[in-house]
């Protein structure tokens, strides 16, 4: 950092912008989803729609994947 700059606790924000995607989605697949944002809103009592609800389920899924997280840690 050069000299007069504030030096923050709290590191400059990441990229938030959000990168849209078009998918086909299988109709079983379609219903589950359907089901799950039910099985959501009844666990939570508030409504989310699917298409919100899946960048979370994604970002959970990777997260979770111990292979993957394995392989990205070194590279």
């Amino acid at each position: 950092m050069s000299e007069g700059q504030p030096t923050l606790r709290l590191a400059k924000l990441p990229e938030r912008t959000a990168v849209k995607m078009t998918i086909a989605l299988t109709p079983d697949l379609g219903a589950r989803l359907s089901a799950y944002a039910k099985l959501y809103s009844e666990a939570y009592g508030q409504e989310e729609p699917v298409a919100e609800l899946i960048p979370y389920m994604l970002a959970k899924f990777i997260d979770d994947d111990r292979s993957f997280t394995k392989r990205s840690r070194s590279r």
